[in-house]
């Protein structure tokens, strides 16, 4: 079984070997103390209810070495994208003692903070059942930590946005008013990209849109508009593009934007304010 969900958040391990070598640095002081041969068995317990992610992180960091004893092992409860409720356990094993307090922060960090975005996104997705929408991350994330906090949403139900400025192209207002024009900008863009890379154009106004669609924009970012506005976008243009709202919507507004037709709600929010899990580690 593989504990990530596919597919797996790209040089994950990297940036975990790096939170590591963060914590401990030249090694850990307080671990010193325990004796080198004790053995401890461990587990991790969820303290709130909420949509489960890295897990596999955790049993990256407390799975036992070649070298460990025989009889030190790890057990996986639960996977990411399950709903936990408070109490249960995700993951537990035998391991020795200074491997576990040296690991346990940095794998309880990313469990919260990943589990928290992926609970949040979670509430997005429910709030917005029934209606032909998708809810959307941004690229308002947290440095060195996209790759796994997109991963997150996805396993709240959510879906991926470009994941960089590599991967699709994205016309906002700036590019827009340094090349002139939407006509401009989508002309420049289109001499240069592949015939695979869709162009999203940011649009604030029903003229911009008009021109954004004629100039063979894939899809229409309606930036902080209002739901009027955006149901008259949609239906003046239903089916010649994809339709994509963004801007300050949360939990009371969402469903009612989905409710315009839109494609895609993009909601920074989910990464970059999303509240942490909680989850501890105890010695049983």
């Amino acid at each position: 079984m593989s504990i990530w969900l596919q597919p797996e958040p790209q040089n994950w391990w990297m940036i975990v070997d790096d939170a590591v070598a963060e914590d401990v640095g030249s090694g850990d002081l307080t671990s010193g103390a325990l004796p080198p041969d004790l053995q401890i068995q461990w587990q991790i317990e969820a303290q709130a209810e909420g949509v489960l992610c890295g897990v596999a992180i955790a049993e990256y960091l407390l799975a036992p070495y070649s070298t460990d004893p025989e009889n030190a092992f790890i057990e996986v409860h639960r996977v990411d994208g399950e709903y936990v409720q408070r109490g249960e356990i995700i993951i537990s094993g035998l391991l020795p003692a200074r491997r576990v307090m040296t690991a346990e922060r940095t794998a309880l960090n990313f469990m919260m903070h990943l589990s928290g975005v992926a609970t949040l996104t979670d509430l997005f997705v429910r709030k917005i059942e029934g209606t032909n929408a998708r809810i959307v991350d941004t690229r308002k994330t947290l440095p060195m930590l996209r790759t796994l906090q997109k991963y997150a949403v996805r396993c709240g139900g959510g879906h991926n946005h470009r994941m960089g400025l590599y991967d699709g192209a994205m016309l906002k207002d700036n590019h827009i008013a340094a090349a002139g024009s939407i006509q401009e900008a989508v002309k420049r863009l289109k001499g240069y990209a592949s015939h695979m890379t869709k162009i999203e154009v940011e649009c604030e106004t029903l003229d911009q849109v008009a021109e954004a669609i004629e100039a063979g924009a894939d899809v229409i970012l309606l930036d902080n508009m209002d739901p009027f506005m955006m149901r008259e976008a949609v239906k003046a243009h239903k089916g010649r593009c994809l339709f994509e709202a963004s801007g300050g919507i949360n939990l009371d507004t969402v469903r009612g934007v989905a409710q315009t037709g839109v494609d895609l709600i993009s909601v920074g929010a989910l990464t970059h304010s999303a509240p942490s899990m909680p989850f501890h580690l105890e010695i049983v």
